[in-house]
C-alpha cells in the first residue's frame, strides 16, 4: 500500500492530539479536509484562530468568555449569594444545561493531585477566598467529580473555606463514581444539584 503524502501524515498527527479523536478519526478528518474546497478549509482555519484569539478566562470566575467579567458574573438576576465551584471552565456548560442552577460560578482550574504535581496553590482557591471577602456569598456548592482527586479537593476546600455564616455543600452523588461532569446528562446533574449535602 502506498504511503500517504507527508503533509497528510502531519495533519493526521496534529488532529489526533484533539480530545476524543483517535488515529482512525484523525485520518478520516485529514482526508476529508484535503479533498474539501479550499475556501471552506480556510474559513475553518480562520474561525479556529479567531476563537483562540478572542476567548479568555473571566477574571472573576474563570469561565471562558470574550469579555471579562463574563455574562454570568454580570447578570444581576443570578443569585450572587450562591457560588458553584467546578473543576474546569467547560463544566459550567454542563451545569447550565441542567437549568436548575441560578447562582454564580468559580472555576478551580483542576483538582489537587500530588502524584501529578498539582498542589492547592496551583488552583484558583485564593481567588475564591478573595470573592468570599468581597461578595455576599452565603453558600458554596462544590461540584467536582467523585474520583479520589475530586473527593480530596472537596474535603480540602470544605476545611479551608469554613467560616461563620457560610454553608458549604457538595452536589449529590447522582453522578457515576469516577466520572466528570461532562459525561452526565441534564437530569442527573439537576438531581445532583438538588441533592447536595452539607460539608461544613
Amino acid at each position: 500500500m502506498a504511503a500517504l503524502p507527508e503533509s497528510i501524515t502531519a495533519l493526521i498527527a496534529t488532529l489526533s492530539k484533539l480530545p476524543g479523536v483517535g488515529p482512525r478519526s484523525a485520518e478520516r478528518l485529514a482526508l476529508h479536509l484535503v479533498q474539501t474546497d479550499s475556501a471552506i478549509v480556510k474559513q475553518l482555519a480562520d474561525t479556529m484562530v479567531q476563537a483562540k484569539e478572542k476567548i479568555q478566562f473571566c477574571t472573576t470566575c474563570g469561565a471562558l468568555t470574550e469579555k471579562s467579567p463574563c455574562p454570568i458574573c454580570e447578570d444581576s438576576r443570578r443569585d450572587s449569594s450562591l457560588v458553584c465551584v467546578v473543576e474546569r471552565a467547560v463544566d459550567i456548560l454542563s451545569v447550565e444545561k441542567s437549568g436548575s442552577f441560578r447562582g454564580k460560578f468559580h472555576v478551580l482550574g483542576g483538582k489537587i493531585s500530588p502524584l501529578d504535581g498539582v498542589e492547592p496553590e496551583d488552583l484558583r482557591i485564593a481567588e475564591l477566598e478573595k470573592r468570599l471577602s468581597s461578595e455576599p456569598i452565603k453558600e458554596i456548592i462544590i461540584a467536582l467529580g467523585t474520583d479520589v482527586e475530586g473527593d480530596a479537593t472537596s474535603n480540602y476546600l470544605a476545611k479551608r473555606l469554613a467560616r461563620n455564616g457560610l454553608k458549604i455543600s457538595r452536589i449529590g452523588f447522582g453522578l457515576p463514581a469516577g466520572s466528570g461532569l461532562e459525561y452526565a446528562d441534564e437530569l442527573t446533574l439537576s438531581r445532583a444539584l438538588e441533592g447536595r449535602r452539607d460539608m461544613s
